[in-house]
């Protein structure tokens, strides 16, 4: 169950046809309307959410399986920063406080550290790659897949609340973050502008 008490629905696996072969229809976005854009991402990320989550997997692993030792290591030391990070900010409570108050900052820190440390080993631009590119495919497949009615159907029910899924869960959070960091920084850009 979430926070809201709507017990999560695993989406279902759509078929092959409709994700990519003959049903699926594909379209270049209309890159001057931002917001229809985005809506289709959005809307593809919720129903397609469970081929888009097989697809980084399998494409994970395809990268570890050609570069199985880079990976490893990129794993490793990612999993080390991450951990490092968490120790040290919950071991006092000053780093804590900071880490609450500059969110941002401890995730540039991590990915810092991160990035360090799987440099330090050689293997960023294999670890890179294997994150990176299952998040491009699905972003590419997103932005041109067009909807079709089944589609806005299941994404209507999400918008409303009758059915609440993993990619809506992390959407919501993702927009909620979003709208704190952009609140922030309007609250720092007016703090600014009366020092001036």
């Amino acid at each position: 169950m979430d926070k809201t008490g709507n017990e999560v629905a695993i989406s279902p696996l759509r078929s092959l046809d409709d994700f990519l072969l003959e049903s699926a229809r594909f379209q270049v976005p209309n890159f001057k309307d931002l917001e229809k854009w985005g809506n289709r991402v959005v809307n593809n990320l919720l129903y397609y959410q469970t081929n888009y989550f097989m697809l980084a997997i399998v494409i994970f692993l395809i990268v570890g399986l050609l570069h199985p030792v880079q990976m490893s290591c990129g794993v490793i030391a990612i999993s080390i920063a991450f951990g490092l990070f968490y120790y040290f900010t919950n071991a006092t409570p000053s780093a804590a406080r900071i880490k609450k108050d500059y969110p941002i900052l401890s995730v540039i820190l991590i990915l810092g550290g991160g990035y360090f440390i799987v440099y330090l080993l050689g293997s960023v631009v294999v670890f890179l790659f294997g994150v990176l590119l299952p998040v491009m495919v699905i972003f590419v497949h997103a932005s041109l897949r067009l909807r079709n009615m089944k589609n806005k159907l299941t994404n209507k029910l999400e918008i409303i609340g009758l059915k609440r899924t993993p990619m809506g869960i992390f959407l919501e959070a993702l927009a909620a973050w979003h709208y704190t960091a952009e609140t922030h920084y309007r609250r720092v850009e007016a703090e600014y502008s009366k020092r001036k």
